[in-house]
């Protein structure tokens, strides 16, 4: 018998099977990559009709502020000589020492009439008015009439809101959150720097954490969560160098993820693994935005006169970005789109998986 035959024979059936098992269990299903698209630019100053139940996007770009639609309707833009307020329900404009405000909808009627001597600020659909001096805050109901106020013996030097609280954080290193009604919640000092001042603060969506870059020389990156009628620490670290102005702080919507400005680094903080990671980003970060499905973070920052865009990836992952010069610029996001403000134009940038 021809041994040599015989194994060569089934050399072959034995190659072919293992050929399409390797195919079979090889074959991964590939991911879907993310393509921006862009639709469409528009100036400012191109005011079209447009009905009121369409969706406002608003805007704020140099001395301009108004609204847009997501199809490219610039549906309003105000010229404003010195300070102004916007969210996507209100908008107002202001002098120097006025002791009430009027403030209006979008679609440009009459909201009220806010009698608080400070600068209202708008966020989403709750109104705050910072009173001169800089240590007292009010805020006010829909109509712009005061619902609670505070006042401390200490600048306030960073503040931030949501649905479910408010957070103040002071020169003196104090933090301080409210509940919606104003009872204080929280209360206290991180210490630890021998400068102790918050330069940036953001409480969560749900009004359970805080978050703050607390200090100058020895500065830190803190997460606070309450606990009973405390706060305990649930993160911190010192950071390396210290950034001597005030800073962003933000929340992802699920607070599973909190995002800060330092000296030219973005830092995220991952609050339930208690672990951090820092991206490269010179200069001032402006925004920082999310898409709806939650799955991009896009990051707006400034160094000197470029700006830039960077995209972020399931929360930590750098994926993108691109820059570009100009005086001033926003970013905005809505449903499956970004829109990016430059000088007196807004670009719209679709988004989508293939």
């Amino acid at each position: 018998m021809n041994f040599n035959k015989k194994k060569k024979n089934l050399l072959v059936p034995i190659a072919v099977i293992f050929c399409v098992l390797y195919i079979i269990f090889s074959v991964q299903p590939m991911g879907h990559e993310i393509h921006f698209t862009p639709e469409w630019t528009e100036d400012i100053s191109h005011i079209q009709e447009n009905s009121n139940n369409t969706k406002k996007i608003p805007f704020k770009l140099s001395q301009n502020i108004g609204y847009f639609t997501p199809d490219g309707k610039i549906v309003s833009s105000i010229t404003f000589p010195f300070k102004s307020a916007i969210s996507e329900k209100w908008y107002a404009t202001f002098g120097v020492s006025g002791t009430k405000t009027d403030f209006f909808f979008a679609d440009g009627t009459l909201a009220g009439t806010i009698n608080e001597a400070g600068f209202p600020f708008f966020d989403q659909d709750r109104i705050f008015v910072m009173q001169p001096g800089g240590t007292a805050f009010v805020k006010c109901d829909s109509e712009g009439k005061r619902e609670w106020n505070y006042e401390h013996y200490s600048p306030i030097t960073a503040f931030s809101s949501s649905k479910n609280g408010t957070a103040a954080g002071y020169a003196d290193g104090t933090v301080i959150s409210f509940l919606p009604d104003g009872k204080i919640d929280q209360k206290f000092a991180p210490g630890g720097s021998n400068c102790d001042v918050i330069l940036g603060v953001a409480i969560s969506e749900n009004g359970n954490r805080i978050a703050c870059v607390s200090g100058q020389d020895q500065q830190r990156f803190i997460v606070a969560e309450k606990n009973g009628g405390h706060s305990k620490v649930i993160f911190h670290e010192y950071l390396e160098n210290s950034i001597s102005r005030q800073t962003l702080v933000k929340f992802n919507n699920n607070s599973d993820y909190v995002y800060f400005n330092g000296k030219d680094f973005l830092g995220i903080v991952n609050t339930k693994k208690s672990t951090s990671k820092k991206i490269p980003i010179k200069g001032k970060i402006s925004q920082i935005e999310f898409s709806d499905d939650n799955e991009l973070v896009f990051v707006l920052s400034k160094d000197e006169e470029k700006y830039t865009v960077t995209i972020l990836e399931s929360f930590i992952y750098p994926m993108a970005s691109f820059s570009f010069e100009g005086e001033c610029s926003f970013i905005q996001t809505y449903e499956n789109s970004i829109f990016i403000g430059r000088n007196t134009k807004i670009s719209k940038i679709s988004i989508s998986k293939k």
